[in-house]
């Protein structure tokens, strides 16, 4: 995973106004985002701001309560953007979860930049009382499942993979939502979890009679840490500032992935994106700092080599300012021909109209990625 470190990408940050005529956009604007009050919804209204204030552009946010109710209007074209996280950008590309229903599929999603503040890491803690100082010493542990969040799931398989294991070396202890999973781990019934290190609910354990940990990603165990990106290759190796028992300390070395994620589709105008792609970066220093984490959204921060591809229109503005290579082409080509092969392995197989859907498409999916020469996910 490669990050920007051109001097261009220096110039670009040191902007400190945008003029109305150098950003050619609708001054009427839609994206969907998370719900009302998360971190994705208060920066999204945070960039609308600076959009406002520089171009007189409305920028409308509508909160989603899951990747769907998110990815659904970028799909029929009712908003231009949409300010997702792994679920609406990798795994609607991949068509699985709730994205393999037969009403979905692939989806030939764009990114056009991502936020990879580094601030944050999305982790397994566990209770402090368990014993356990590593992900191998999960082995035997209970860890919590969450009924019907695969994507939640996933995350959490992927670091008992780092940790040499699968759920079968774990005493899975299933819980209807994710806070209650956390409220499980407080209370004794579990003794791992999933969860961004700054959620309210890890403060809570970490002030619980059973205390928190939180078992570290080593930077050096790359045999491990490929382990964990063949279940889950979103995930990145980052240190973390923030959060329970990280405050105020050196810091947690974990890993996490980018959040919020701003896409398109790739059918969305070219000329549309290059202008929010620019004014994204050019707009920067108005709206850094104007809600917690924003800082991600930096030009130097973007992760060219990502695993879902970027839009033209972006992939036009960062050549320009001379942040986009030959390998991060090469890259983004190999990622629209992953995409191209599971959207025609998908029609393949509604055209075999199979009796058992899921299983087929599964199978088909596997299939096509393996034939393909492509890391088979999921």
């Amino acid at each position: 995973m490669k990050y920007i470190t051109s001097t261009f990408a220096v110039l670009a940050l040191s902007a400190t106004t945008v003029a109305a005529q150098d950003l050619e956009l609708p001054k009427q604007m839609s994206w969907t985002a998370y719900g009302t009050g998360s971190a994705g919804y208060n920066q999204a209204v945070a960039i609308g701001a600076a959009l406002q204030d520089a171009a007189g552009v409305n920028l409308r946010v509508l909160p989603g309560k899951n990747d769907v109710s998110r990815t659904e209007p970028l799909r029929q074209g009712r908003v231009q953007f949409s300010a997702t996280g792994v679920g609406g950008s990798f795994m609607a590309q991949e068509g699985v979860f709730d994205f393999g229903a037969e009403n979905w599929g692939p989806q030939s999603v764009r990114v056009l930049m991502a936020n990879n503040g580094g601030a944050i890491n999305l982790s397994v803690g566990v209770a402090a009382d368990a014993g356990i100082e590593t992900y191998a010493d999960l082995k035997g542990k209970r860890v919590a499942f969450i009924v019907g969040s695969p994507a939640l799931n996933v995350n959490t398989e992927a670091y008992l993979a780092y940790g040499g294991l699968t759920w079968d070396d774990v005493e899975r202890v299933d819980f209807g939502g994710y806070g209650a999973s956390w409220n499980g781990l407080v209370e004794g019934q579990v003794d791992a979890a999933f969860a961004a290190t700054n959620s309210g609910k890890v403060y809570e354990a970490a002030a619980g009679p059973r205390g928190l940990f939180w078992p570290p990603i080593d930077p050096e165990d790359t045999e491990s840490f490929a382990a964990m990106q063949a279940v889950a290759p979103f995930f990145t190796i980052n240190k973390a500032s923030v959060g329970a028992n990280i405050d105020g300390t050196a810091g947690y070395q974990g890993a996490g992935y980018a959040y919020p994620v701003l896409t398109a589709m790739a059918a969305t105008d070219e000329a549309l994106v290059y202008n929010m792609t620019k004014a994204m970066v050019e707009l920067f220093p108005q709206y850094d700092g104007k809600s917690p984490g924003i800082g991600g959204w930096a030009l130097d921060k973007q992760n060219m080599k990502w695993v879902v591809p970027y839009h033209d229109g972006s992939i036009r503005y960062f050549t320009e300012v001379g942040v986009w290579s030959d390998e991060a082409q090469a890259h983004n080509d190999n990622l629209i021909k992953r995409q191209e092969v599971l959207m025609a392995a998908w029609e393949a197989t509604k055209e075999a109209k199979p009796e058992n859907w899921d299983a087929a498409w599964a199978e088909a999916r596997r299939k096509a990625l393996a034939d393909g020469g492509f890391q088979v996910t999921f």
